[in-house]
């Protein structure tokens, strides 16, 4: 009987070890996934027209130390590249639909990625890189006046595909060109302001931002309260 009782006891310390591996690997992969910030619904009837947003839109330079809430980044990636339509057509316009795009915002809390599928944030740097993207962008104070920094990057691949590299781009500029004024003149809606950048040392801001090797930025918009 003894050694049936040894044996049980060691198959209890076995399934015990594998229990608290098993507990260690979840928590392991839980703490090292990305954080996801889930947006509010953006609004789709605000108070201020389309033309009297375009009367009052200026490139604002100079800002109030004053954070944007979730809501107000919510309609401005919105605005950008938000989804419009069951079968994914967004608020900018794309040639053949192909979305070439992609939307990140720098903040003092990090780095995010936009997802357009979900409309939510996903977290690639808990860092402020605002002053490393000034420094790229040379020295221009209003990247790190702003409270939040959008960039918007471009892979070529997704549109030179279909379209060749002849148009590709063209087709891909106007686009960068359509997102940022929708995301302007939602600034302006909601009473904010901001100023399209594109003085920037291309190669040193990507690899500052850590955006992959066929994602290239194209635009650098900050946007807070107006001094």
């Amino acid at each position: 009987m003894k050694w049936v009782s040894a044996v049980f006891l060691l198959v209890f310390m076995v399934i015990v070890a594998l229990s608290l591996e098993a507990g260690r690997t979840m928590t392991q992969a839980k703490s090292g996934s990305a954080t996801i910030v889930q947006l509010p619904s953006p609004e789709q009837k605000g108070r201020m027209s389309v033309e009297e947003a375009l009367a009052r839109r200026r490139s604002i330079r100079e800002f109030i130390p004053q954070t944007l809430t979730e809501r107000e980044l919510s309609q401005l990636l919105w605005a950008a590249q938000g989804i419009t339509h069951p079968d994914g057509l967004r608020t900018a316009p794309s040639a053949g639909a192909l979305y070439p795009l992609e939307l990140y915002v720098a903040t003092a809390s990090g780095f995010y990625d936009y997802e357009p599928k979900g409309h939510r944030l996903t977290q690639l740097s808990d860092r402020d890189l605002r002053a490393s993207v000034r420094r790229a962008a040379l020295d221009q104070e209003a990247i790190t006046q702003a409270p939040a920094v959008f960039v918007i990057a471009a892979v070529y691949e997704r549109t030179s595909r279909k379209y060749g590299a002849a148009r590709t781009p063209r087709y891909v500029h106007m686009e960068a060109g359509h997102a940022a004024e929708n995301l302007l003149l939602e600034a302006v809606a909601l009473g904010l302001g901001g100023v399209p950048i594109g003085a920037f040392d291309d190669d040193a801001l990507q690899n500052d931002l850590a955006l992959h090797a066929d994602c290239r930025p194209l635009y650098l918009i900050p946007v807070g309260h107006p001094r």
